[in-house]
Parts: structure tokens; sequence; C-alpha cells
């Protein structure tokens, strides 16, 4: 009995290890080369890689995109960007993400220009003319009345124009403006003896 069980095993082992018919053409098949309009796994691979490119791409322009229209002062959907920019190759998007940086630098440049030229901005001549007359245009005048500054500010004024702490401390150049905000806002009526 014994030499029958090895004899049964021997003969399955055998057959196990031959491959059908069915096998064996599968085994071909994946081997053989690509029918003609299929992909190989080197261009799926690219296929792949491009369009992941493509992807972080556009995710990376819409982005800049939208900190360029922020900076400018402008609306913007992403959205509709996006769809603009879907169908375009990685090597233009590159493109695209680089101008948006160059873009994004300007932007961000004009606006410091833009908010140091309205901070280091002149009072009017008729604003220069109120506080040469309140305090001889020193804006650290503080003559313990209740009135501060170049302007001669009560606090309470001060505060109402969006200026925070004692006038006398704050910048010339932030009195000025909060002084042009107070004039275009209640005209020389904040002046009564200066104003006229």
């Amino acid at each position: 009995m014994r030499t029958t069980t090895t004899a049964v095993l021997a003969v399955g082992a055998t057959a196990l290890a031959i491959p059908t018919a069915a096998q064996a053409q599968t085994v071909q098949s994946s081997v053989q080369a690509p029918l003609a309009g299929h992909l190989t796994v080197a261009s799926q691979m690219k296929a792949e890689h491009t369009e992941l490119a493509q992807q972080r791409l556009t995710r990376k322009a819409w982005r800049l995109a939208d900190k360029v229209a922020d900076a400018r002062g402008h609306g913007f959907s992403p959205r509709d960007y996006r769809r603009r920019v879907k169908d375009e190759p990685p090597a233009r998007l590159a493109r695209r993400v680089r101008t948006l940086r160059r873009d994004l630098n300007d932007a961000r440049r004009d606006a410091h220009r833009r908010r140091a030229a309205a901070q280091n901005a002149p009072a009017s001549p008729t604003l220069e003319a109120i506080a040469a007359c309140e305090s001889g245009g020193n804006p650290g005048t503080d003559t313990g009345n209740g009135f501060y500054g170049k302007y001669q500010f009560t606090l309470q004024t001060w505060q109402s124009v969006g200026g925070e702490g004692n006038p006398a401390a704050a910048g010339e150049a932030e009195q000025n403006r909060r002084a042009a905000l107070l004039y275009a806002r209640e005209g020389a009526s904040p002046w009564p003896v200066c104003g006229r």
C-alpha cells in the first residue's frame, strides 16, 4: 500500500508541474508584444506620470493665480481657472507657474509701495495750516489739557477715526491720515478756532 500511495503522489505532482495547454497560452500571451493601439507598460507609466504632473501643476497654478488676484484686489474663481487650464500640458503649466510667481512678487511689491506712499503722504495744505495753529506742527504735543498730538485730538475723537492709544505717541503720518479722515467726515468743525 505504501508503494501505491507513493506512485499516486508522484503522478499527481507531475500533473501539477506540467502546465496545461490553457495555462501555457496564458503565460505566452502575457509575454507577447501589445496589440496595436494598446499601451506598453512604459507608456502607461509615462502617461500616469504626465497626468500626475499636470494635476500638481494645475493645483499650484490656480493657488498662485488666487494669490495674485488677492494682492491686486481682483476677484478670482478657482473653478473657472481650473477649467481654463485643465488641458494644458505640464511644460506649459510649468511656464505659467513661473510667470505667476513673478506676477505675485510684482503685485506684492506694488501693494507695499502703495501702502508706504499712503502712510508717508503729507497732509493737505488746509490740514497743515490747522496743525500749525493747534500745535505748531509738533506731532508729540501733549499739553496736559486733554488734547494730544499735531492736530490736538481728544482721545474720543482719535478713537472715532480708528486711532489707538495716545495720539501724541503715534507717528506723524498716522496723525495726518487720521486728521484727513476726520476732516473728510466732519470738515473743519472739530477745530473751531484753527479750522476757520
